[in-house]
């Protein structure tokens, strides 16, 4: 079978790319957006290894070249420092879907639809009863499982 895997920005409430950059390019969004400003990029690259997501790339610019202006995913929420809809922001970061109601490009073109975006209430409860519809009983932090057996170690099917 086919297997996707994302490796877009998870826009991390204490993100470790905001933490270690020097050049303080970083933002969030009081909707908990990362944004990062392109102008004040240094290239150095703390913010690649910082990820444990792997979101920040540096596009080679030509054969053989490694850094230059970091990017990474915007949650198609347009950039800083520019005016929403500009052509300066279109430029830089890409459409801004969110400004437009709309979702984020990789919510909206997910082939297997298991990517959302939104109120992370509605999110819960959507992937639960996908959950469920599968056949399982609990399933992620909800799941007792998990904590019955590390309680007693004597259910545990040893190899």
């Amino acid at each position: 079978g086919e297997t996707s895997i994302s490796v877009a920005c998870m826009h991390c409430s204490d993100a470790p790319c905001m933490a270690v950059c020097p050049a303080d390019c970083f933002s969030q969004t009081e909707d908990g957006i990362v944004q990062h400003n392109k102008d004040l990029c240094i290239g150095c690259g703390y913010c690649l290894f910082a990820c444990p997501f792997g979101a920040p790339q540096f596009p080679k610019q030509q054969a053989f070249a490694e850094r230059g202006k970091m990017d990474k995913c915007t949650y198609c929420s347009g950039g800083p420092n520019t005016e929403p809809g500009s052509e300066k922001e279109r430029l830089l970061y890409g459409a801004n879907r969110i400004a437009e109601g709309k979702l984020p490009m990789c919510a909206s073109m997910c082939s297997t639809k298991s990517l959302l975006a939104g109120d992370a209430e509605k999110i819960s409860e959507i992937y639960s009863k996908r959950v469920a519809a599968r056949g399982a009983k609990d399933a992620g932090w909800a799941s007792t499982a998990a904590d019955e057996l590390a309680m007693d170690a004597s259910k545990v099917r040893k190899a």
